[in-house]
This record gives C-alpha cells, sequence and structure tokens, in this order.
C-alpha cells in the first residue's frame, strides 16, 4: 500500500510495509524548510536515515531538539511517551523513516514476540537514543529505496525487501558494538540459556526456583539473567511467570474439569484463599464467577 503526498517541490510518501510496519520517503527540494508532522506512539520504534541535507527532530513543545544530518541516522524509541514525528526539513534535503511497532521488532530477532509486554510499569524507564553515522551499505540501499523504476505490481515487493535488508544492515554490527546499548539484541547464546530459565519456571511453576538457582542452572550471571529475560520478553522473570500460571489456570477452569482448589494447587497455591486472590488480581473476577460466566 502506497500513499504519496506532492508537497511544494518535494514529496511525502508513506508505504506499509506489513502490520504496524511503514516507511516514510521524505524529500524536500525546495528553498524553504518544510514541517513534517505524524502521530507516533509509545509502542514504535523508529529508525530515520538523511540521505542529504539536514533535519531536526522537536520534542515536547520545542524545549529539546535532535538534529540528523546527511549520512547520519537516529534510533528513537521511550515506552513511557509518545515520541510524534515533528521535523523540520531543511532545504534540498532527503530523509528516510522506518517505523514498526516493538513486538514486530523483536519479531524480527525471536519467534518469541506472543510473549512480549512491552507497557508493564516497570518498563517505563525504558527508552533509547542513538544516533550513528550511515554505513556505505546502507547509503547503497537507501539510495535504492528513494528512486527506483520497477513496473507498479513489483514495487511493493521490492521496497518490502529493501527494508529488510535495511534494518538487517543497521544491525549487522562489528565486534566493537556493545550489544547491551540495545535491549533487544543479545548474544545468541544468551538468549538460548534465557529461553531455557522461561522454560525451566514453567514446567516447575508449582515450585519455582530462585532467581540466583536458576540464573546457575541455565549458567548466566544474575545480572544477565535479570536483563536478558526483560529483553526478550519485557518482564521479570516472577512477572512473566505469574501471568503465565494464572493464564494456565484460566485454561483448567474452562475445562470443567477441575475444581478452584485442584488449580491452585496446580499453579502452586498452597491454600485456595491465596489462588482465589492472585486470579482476582489478574482478572478482575474470582475463579467461581469466572466458571458461572462461562455457563452463562
Amino acid at each position: 500500500m502506497e500513499t504519496t503526498k506532492n508537497v511544494a517541490s518535494g514529496s511525502a510518501e508513506e508505504v506499509i510495509v506489513d502490520d504496524g510496519f511503514f516507511v516514510l520517503k521524505l524529500q524536500n527540494e525546495s528553498d524553504t524548510q518544510q514541517k513534517v508532522e505524524r502521530q507516533i506512539d509509545s509502542t514504535h520504534i523508529q529508525f530515520h536515515f538523511c540521505l542529504k541535507g539536514h533535519a531536526k527532530f522537536i520534542f515536547n513543545d520545542g524545549r529539546y531538539a535532535l538534529d540528523i544530518s546527511d549520512e547520519n541516522s537516529l534510533l528513537l524509541y521511550n515506552t513511557q511517551l509518545d515520541l510524534p514525528m515533528n521535523v523540520d526539513l531543511s532545504p534540498k534535503s532527503w530523509m528516510i523513516s522506518v517505523v514498526m511497532t516493538l513486538r514486530k521488532f523483536h519479531s524480527l530477532f525471536s519467534k518469541e514476540a506472543d510473549y512480549i509486554h512491552f507497557l508493564t510499569s516497570e518498563n517505563k524507564d525504558k527508552k533509547y537514543y542513538a544516533q550513528e553515522v550511515v554505513s556505505p551499505a546502507i547509503a547503497v540501499v537507501l539510495s535504492q529505496i528513494m528512486n527506483y523504476h520497477l513496473h507498479p505490481s513489483i514495487k511493493d515487493l521490492y521496497l518490502k525487501a529493501k527494508v529488510y535488508e535495511l534494518m538487517a544492515l543497521y544491525f549487522n554490527k562489528n565486534e566493537d558494538f556493545d550489544r547491551e546499548q540495545c535491549p533487544f539484541l543479545v548474544d545468541e547464546d544468551n538468549v538460548k540459556r534465557i529461553r531455557r530459565a522461561k522454560e525451566i519456571v514453567i514446567s516447575r511453576m508449582a515450585e519455582p526456583p530462585g532467581l540466583q538457582e536458576l540464573s546457575d542452572e541455565i549458567g548466566l550471571s544474575l545480572k544477565k539473567l535479570k536483563e536478558g529475560f526483560k529483553q526478550i520478553y519485557g518482564d521479570t522473570v516472577y512477572s512473566f511467570l505469574f501471568d503465565y500460571k494464572m493464564e494456565y489456570a484460566r485454561k483448567m477452569l474452562e475445562t470443567g474439569q477441575y475444581n478452584v482448589n485442584e488449580v491452585g494447587l496446580k499453579v502452586g497455591y498452597s491454600t485456595s484463599s491465596h489462588f482465589i486472590a492472585s486470579f482476582k488480581k489478574k482478572y478482575g473476577t474470582t475463579p467461581k464467577k469466572y466458571i458461572m460466566s462461562l455457563g452463562g
């Protein structure tokens, strides 16, 4: 899907790449500055690439600004605040912006995106801003995205392929890159260990191991376990486990084969009162009322 808006001596083109994933192609060929505005909420991550000229990103009603010049990129996200695009595009300037949901972004690197809950209260402090020089390889792809002459029937496919190539090149960092700078990309071996940690706590949800015991078992430091788990699953180990247990309990109740006490024991509650309190905290109703609502 492609939408092109022609402005004086320039254009603003938006192309939907996928669900929750779009590209903006901005060209200002005029001799005056152009304002570009678009609403983007806190569930999105933004990549901006300046091909030539200069752009100024304005935040908080003008109280803060970030500049991006030709052959430079800017990565933005903040799970606490919406970061709408409010850009002053200088004369004779070109810019390409890639915007996608955090869930979509994570799915590019992990098959486990369904478990991510980015906007929990514990993730409110997550934000990241990075400015980098565009590599020659990226510059070539940006030029191909901005200028291509293809049959309309394959334009969308071509652009989609080029945007994915752009993302791959952007994260193809050299060995000096500090992977911990970007909270969703960690060493593949660490990813496997963190997934193992998730499998362990789920398999032993009635009596889950302590964090130190868990870190020893997967062979990661306690610090890396905590940070890595939040990076991959968007939550702490025990908050994730709580949500999983409540969902598991809800599905057990729906079968009609177990009473409240049996379900509570299955997910690790020695007393039904504690289980009822936890279930109500999660779903706003008691297990018994939930079962009755199913019958209705």
